[in-house]
């Protein structure tokens, strides 16, 4: 049958479905959700059902970086630096020295029972040195784990910031094999240039983001993610043209974005969570179709005895290195982010470059780290709440963990509710919120304009007049607005009257 538009978009569809629901179903089954994506891929492709015929690693790399990029600037975004400055060590120790330490432990181990060379086996290593950005963020979030000593962001920092170490060596070592690079050590200049380009180019491009956002006042409000896609992609696209890592780049701009203030911030971040979402189910599915089983199947003693090394040698070898100098990190600890190395995605995409470089066993080292990423994800991911428990690094029953909800409204409904009454002398007139640049600590909850209330956000416009419901969480910090917009309490009463406590 020749397939149309209409007949993708109905298989497109039907792929979406069957994720979602299976997404729904994982929790009660004990099942990571991202298995069951690759699995209804892997079920649709052709040693499943037969009903598509996918075997174009290029178009699946090219999806997987796409994603990639999605996934690390909303995990950007959502980062926030209050979590991350008491870990900041730790996560940059973890992110660079582990998995250099993994890929050399892995890569060492891997000709011992395989027939690949000493070379191979480092970019095998490589591959699978990273842990995996949505793996770490689906699984802890699905599972709600209650961890104690900072270690859920520690985790988090890890895996958002981990994947341009693992592609830099991936990169580099196929580099070697194809005698673009003499050895593995005329790679570290070109490591510092990458890194330091990256990290240039994303704190320079969070800080654009942030400026563009604010001062370009756009007609349409539609218009704003549109915006912000180009800018992310802009940034990922630009800092790999002029030689740095654009991984790095996407990820250090969206913390900066997600940390400063700029208009339609809530609902831009529950798009990038959505697009997030969207993407890596897509991944998932693409990489599952990419896999034939049947190819899959003769490699399991392999891929089993190198999980083994991974997640009993190597990972735990990695953390205890790179967590040395710091002897806050107790043991438990320790032991626990060794058992949360969790590989996904990630790993599988890096494993499309040498089968689009053509290297001789790179069909071999692909479906090696499909059967790695299936064993750790399902091993490990199904028995991190035991992890916890037993390494005794979950808060107890009676702690209540806040979401991010809770937190906001918190903020808003402790303090002081007062009103007040922006003069026309006020240089707050036609000045946008986000760019007055009120104190942390004070809100502004509602607006009351010509008998009409307006629910503000960054880009509401201050008019004279106006009536202000303003939350403040300390006195001094109303003062401070009050003086600074040269505002007037009113001494009408509020429209309705809030229990503060």
């Amino acid at each position: 049958m020749e397939m149309h538009a209409e007949h993708l978009l109905l298989i497109g569809a039907l792929l979406l479905f069957a994720s979602i629901i299976a997404s729904k179903t994982s929790g009660r089954l004990g099942v990571p959700t991202l298995i069951l994506f690759i699995a209804v891929g892997m079920i649709a492709g052709s040693d499943g059902l037969g009903f598509i015929y996918f075997d174009n690693a290029e178009f699946a790399q090219t999806m997987g970086i796409i994603a990639l990029v999605f996934i690390l600037f909303s995990g950007g975004l959502d980062t926030k630096r209050e979590s991350v400055q008491p870990v900041l060590g730790k996560g940059l120790a973890l992110a660079t020295v582990g998995v250099l330490v993994t890929a050399l432990i892995v890569g060492f181990a891997v000709p011992l029972f395989t027939e690949l060379t000493l070379i191979e086996g480092l970019l095998l290593g490589a591959i699978v040195s990273s842990t995996d950005a949505a793996a770490v963020f689906t699984i802890l979030r699905s599972r709600n784990l209650r961890l104690k000593a900072n270690l859920r962001p520690l985790l988090e920092l890890e895996s958002g910031s981990n994947d341009p170490m693992a592609f830099f060596l991936t990169v580099g070592i196929i580099g070697i094999i194809n005698g673009e690079h003499a050895s593995l050590w005329s790679l570290i200049p070109s490591f510092f240039i990458q890194m330091s380009i990256g990290a240039l180019a994303g704190w320079g491009m969070g800080r654009l983001m942030t400026f563009t956002l604010n001062r370009i006042k756009l007609q349409f409000d539609g218009l704003y993610p549109v915006l912000l896609l180009a800018l992310m992609m802009f940034t990922f696209a630009a800092t790999d043209l002029i030689g740095g890592n654009g991984f790095l780049a996407v990820y250090l701009a969206g913390v900066i974005l997600g940390n400063s203030d700029f208009i339609h911030k809530k609902s831009l971040i529950r798009f990038y969570d959505g697009q997030a979402w969207l993407v890596q189910i897509i991944m998932f599915l693409t990489l599952g179709l990419l896999v034939f089983p049947s190819q899959v199947i003769p490699v399991m003693g392999t891929g089993l005895s190198i999980s083994v090394v991974l997640i009993v040698v190597a990972r735990p070898v990695a953390v205890f290195v790179s967590l040395a100098p710091f002897r806050s990190a107790t043991w438990r600890q320790k032991a626990f982010l060794s058992w949360v190395g969790l590989r996904g995605a990630v790993p599988i995409v890096f494993a499309t470059y040498p089968l689009i470089a053509g290297l001789e066993n790179a069909q071999f080292i692909f479906n090696v780290v499909f059967f790695a990423v299936l064993t750790s994800v399902l091993l490990q991911g199904s028995t991190l709440p035991l992890a916890a428990r037993l390494l005794r690094v979950e808060r107890p029953e009676g702690f209540r963990q806040e979401s991010a909800l809770d937190v906001e409204l918190n903020k808003q409904l402790t303090g002081t509710l007062v009103s007040l009454t922006v003069p026309p002398t006020s240089f707050a007139v036609d000045q946008l919120i986000v760019d007055l640049h009120f104190p942390k600590d004070a809100q502004i909850i509602l607006v009351e304009r010509n008998g009409q209330f307006i629910s503000p956000d960054g880009a509401t416009e201050i008019e004279a007049n106006d009536r202000l419901m303003v939350m403040a969480k300390k006195p001094q910090k109303l003062d401070e607005m009050i003086q600074r917009l040269g505002m007037e309490i009113s001494t009408a009463p509020l429209p309705r009257p809030l229990p503060i406590e």
